[in-house]
């Protein structure tokens, strides 16, 4: 029971890691010791598991994917994503205290970048090729999206691979890609009043995803493990572009909801309470961040007598 509770915990971690854009539910399944583990129990869904169900062999398909491991963890995450679009509504607070919140969600990217660099062994003068192709790939993506990005079902569905298979990177939050394709505030206002015209595209995307991907991510980690966190590494450092706190942000109204449509950096012409606010918000997500990574890797060391 007390394992149960445990992953419920690191869930409620990975959910509330992927609500913020600015940490990956990887990420904090990387430092919480559990990834390896995660990518295992995902890919045991396989055709075998579908082959029994389609027989109905149920008992015969529970009994081969990691059901003990998931089940608590997706509760967890699940409960994440509840209490932060019911109890404390993100999604409004991301247009009326647009600088406070980015202001946090830059501190977390930031803190996220510098625990990848210290988790990429032997940085060599090469190996800024493969970071600076991140920062191209993660600045064509927060410049050539479009911010007015449609509504309709196979949409959602895109987001929803899209954001699963983010989820599972250590590095990138699924979140984030939300922000970046237009539909953080819309999701997350489906998923706050149970929307089924969103959640259920949006659901069958992320199943989508998990399939598609999953076998994928772990080949190429296991493979292209450094490479792999350099490209990461610059496409969150190309995508602090788009999160910087201060900019000039256009809006508009569509069926009662604001839509960000352009936004643009600046640098704040005054340092008033909002733009004070903002950087210690910063300073609290790097600190966030790295003081978890600390944490993690302190358990590590650990060794069980």
């Amino acid at each position: 029971m007390i394992a149960k509770a445990k992953l419920v915990l690191k869930g409620f971690c990975m959910g509330s890691a992927d609500v913020i854009p600015g940490v990956s539910g990887g990420t904090m399944a990387f430092i919480l010791g559990i990834y390896e583990r995660l990518l295992a129990a995902i890919k045991s869904f396989d055709l075998e598991t579908l082959k029994r169900l389609l027989k109905g062999d149920f008992k015969g398909a529970l009994s081969r994917p990691h059901f003990g491991f998931i089940i608590p963890l997706f509760i967890g995450i699940i409960s994440a994503l509840l209490f932060f679009t019911r109890v404390i509504p993100l999604p409004k607070l991301i247009i009326s205290d647009p600088e406070l919140i980015y202001g946090l969600f830059f501190g977390l990217i930031l803190g996220s970048i510098m625990i990848l660099f210290n988790h990429i062994d032997n940085f060599q003068i090469s190996d800024l090729i493969e970071t600076v192709v991140g920062i191209t790939i993660g600045l064509l993506i927060v410049t050539m999206t479009p911010k007015n990005t449609p509504e309709e079902s196979w949409y959602i569905f895109f987001c929803g691979a899209l954001a699963i298979t983010a989820m599972l990177l250590p590095g990138i939050s699924g979140s984030f890609i939300l922000l970046i394709l237009g539909k953080y505030s819309h999701i997350l206002d489906g998923i706050s009043h149970f929307n089924l015209a969103i959640l259920i595209p949006f659901a069958l995307g992320a199943i989508t995803g998990l399939i598609v991907f999953s076998r994928f991510l772990s080949w190429l980690l296991k493979h292209f493990h450094k490479a792999t966190l350099l490209v990461i590494n610059g496409i969150l450092i190309g995508s602090l572009w788009v999160i910087w706190p201060f900019q000039n942000r256009e809006y508009i109204e569509i069926r009662g909801k604001q839509h960000l449509i352009e936004s643009s950096p600046i640098f704040p012409e005054a340092f008033d309470s909002t733009v004070i606010s903002s950087i210690a918000l910063m300073l609290i997500g790097v600190i966030v961040v790295l003081l978890i990574s600390y944490l993690g890797d302190r358990k590590k060391r650990v060794v069980p007598v």
